[in-house]
């Protein structure tokens, strides 16, 4: 097996072939191949890894350059992408070793944190991934939104198409990035497809010249269905405002079918609205996004509560050694193991799920235990709540 990476064109007839066969309708038609040419642009700073064997192309891996925020940082985020194997190369271990190979190489360029869409969330755990929350879909009739027509809101609409749109919507999702937890967004190069597709709707809400909200959107057909994206707002005022523009649209569809983070509770929207949510993980798809950290340098400086914990990080080819995690000073400071007196402070072995479960805020230190992802005594959980105490991740971007 011979491992290389790709030049940019030669996606079109190795990797791109590779994933439509694992991820679309076989045999691809005679006009895909003028469309992944057309997408090349959009993969121009990504990362390819191909596993050939005699001259042909066994396995593929790629990883897109992005950023996320964990806890408030925004760091340097691997987005891994584009895994698939020839069928006649599968369960052979090449995945295995192009996931070493690229996460060796993306974390040597800088990237602290990986995230990913999994083909088997258990496989991926073994790479130190954890799960983070699917966003909800939450679909209703327009109809039952008819009481926030009557409602005097302080905000200002504009509705335009993406393509004119883009660096309005652009900018709020750069906000977003700094001020949500979990939040990742893709680099410029491709980011713009959305603006280039030029295949949605793009409504804001407006208050005192800041965008305070934001859906793209689009309608299957009329008396159809509204579709809507990841529905971002910054407050009530802003979500109602949305939905009073979804409700003008009454006599032209039946039912609005929208995206919103883990922490929405559509239920609670209005009285007597009748709403079906649903975050539906399956086997092979739809799954829940994963993510893990790739470097322990994504934890220095980290707001915290007063703790202070000795970890072991084991059987992880990135993290593992012991450290001290030490927060009485409000941040986060992690340190060797030699810093902390034998059996002075609490101590925990995680694995590096285990770890970044606590770090991404989706798992309490007793959960870690129960899903064999570490060995926590009473007391070093105790620390460990203080310093990673639970907070829902919203992943945002899709790849």
């Amino acid at each position: 097996m011979h491992i290389r990476r790709l030049a940019a064109d030669e996606r079109l007839t190795t990797s791109f072939p590779l994933q439509a066969y694992a991820f679309e309708a076989s045999p691809m038609g005679a006009t895909r191949t003028d469309q992944f040419r057309a997408y090349l642009p959009y993969n121009a700073g990504n990362t390819t890894l191909v596993a050939e064997e005699d001259g042909v192309t066994a396995a593929a891996v790629s990883a897109i350059p992005m950023r996320q925020n964990l806890r408030g940082a925004v760091l340097p985020m691997a987005g891994v992408a584009g895994v698939a194997t020839h069928p006649l190369a599968r369960r052979r271990g090449h995945v295995r070793t192009l996931m070493q190979q690229l996460l060796d190489g993306v974390r040597d360029e800088g990237h602290q944190l990986t995230a990913l869409h999994p083909f088997r969330a258990s496989f991926y755990e073994r790479f130190g991934y954890i799960g983070l929350p699917r966003r909800r879909t939450a679909v209703f009739n327009p109809a039952d939104l008819a009481p926030l027509l009557r409602a005097d809101l302080p905000d200002e609409l504009v509705w335009e198409r993406i393509g004119a749109g883009y660096a309005r919507w652009r900018a709020y999702t750069e906000r977003c990035l700094r001020e949500r937890h979990g939040f990742a967004v893709f680099p410029d190069f491709r980011a713009v497809g959305l603006r280039d597709r030029d295949d949605r709707w793009l409504v804001s809400v407006v208050r005192g010249g800041e965008t305070v909200g934001a859906v793209t959107y689009h309608i299957d057909d009329h008396a159809g269905t509204l579709f809507a994206d990841d529905l971002l707002v910054d407050d009530a005022y802003a979500r109602a405002s949305v939905l009073q523009f979804f409700a003008r649209h009454v006599d032209q569809v039946a039912r609005i079918s929208v995206q919103v983070t883990p922490d929405e509770l559509p239920e609670l929207w209005l009285t007597d609205l009748d709403v079906q949510v649903e975050a539906r993980v399956a086997r092979p798809d739809p799954t829940a996004p994963m993510a893990r950290l790739l470097s322990l340098d994504a934890l220095a400086e980290q707001p915290v509560g007063v703790g202070r914990v000795l970890i072991e990080v084991v059987g992880d080819r990135w993290l593992a050694g012991r450290h001290l995690l030490d927060g009485t000073t409000g941040k986060l400071a992690v340190l060797p193991a030699q810093t902390a007196a034998e059996g002075s402070v609490p101590a925990a072995r995680l694995t590096a799920a285990g770890l970044s479960a606590l770090a991404y805020g989706v798992l309490d230190p007793a959960e870690v235990v129960v899903r064999g992802l570490g060995e926590v005594p009473v007391d070093a959980a105790g620390e460990l709540r203080r310093l990673f105490p639970r907070e829902l991740p919203h992943l945002f971007a899709d790849f």
